[in-house]
């Protein structure tokens, strides 16, 4: 369930929108515009009570690219309380590094197209295409 209700919640997200870190805004080139595969991908999106980094509704599939500070103190026991909530929902998470995205960009990309393959397969119970 997208969440727009909290209007310090969207708040948020628009200041988060301007403010991306370089490995986002090297992302979120790559993922804009339906780049991938066809999936149009939002930024900085509220759902819940969270703002994910970048998310696909077609595929619930939300993208985290993650700096220094989530392997600090607490930060780990958060982001998986949070990805617990969101995978119960139905959300599904990929997890990248700043570091990946910078350094190793079309390894990143290629993670996230062999996830959406996987998770299109015929095998997967994708119907697309069929005569069903």
């Amino acid at each position: 369930m997208l969440y727009y209700g909290n209007r310090e919640l969207v708040k948020k997200t628009r200041v988060l929108r301007s403010h991306m870190t370089l490995a986002e805004i090297i992302l979120w080139s790559r993922l804009r515009s339906k780049k991938i595969a066809g999936h149009k991908f939002r930024r900085q999106q509220p759902i819940f009570n969270y703002i994910v980094d970048f998310y696909c509704d077609e595929l619930k599939l939300i993208i985290e690219v993650d700096g220094e500070i989530h392997s600090l103190n607490e930060k780990p026991k958060s982001d998986l309380k949070r990805d617990n909530i969101l995978k119960i929902n139905g959300y599904h998470i990929i997890r990248l590094s700043n570091f990946e995205v910078e350094t190793e960009l079309n390894h990143a990309i290629n993670k996230i197209i062999s996830y959406i393959s996987e998770k299109l397969s015929p095998s997967q119970g994708d119907q697309r295409g069929s005569n069903k």
